[in-house]
């Protein structure tokens, strides 16, 4: 999947293996990089890479 390939909210629930509603609410609080078009949230594989990432490291910061 190309890194500018746009996902829908169903999809990052499914990659992040999280219940859709989990992942409707931290987009809606803004703990989720996302942004909603039409009423439809949509999000970047790369923005979503990039999310998991720093929550890698800020936990590896955690423990340390």
């Amino acid at each position: 999947m190309p890194r500018d390939t746009l996902l829908t909210l169903q999809e990052v629930a499914s990659y992040l293996r999280l219940n859709l509603f989990t992942v409707y609410r931290m987009a809606e609080r803004g703990e989720l990089p996302g942004a909603k078009i039409a009423r439809h949230w949509r999000f970047t594989e790369a923005d979503i890479l990039r999310w998991l990432d720093r929550k890698k490291r800020h936990r590896k910061k955690s423990k340390g």
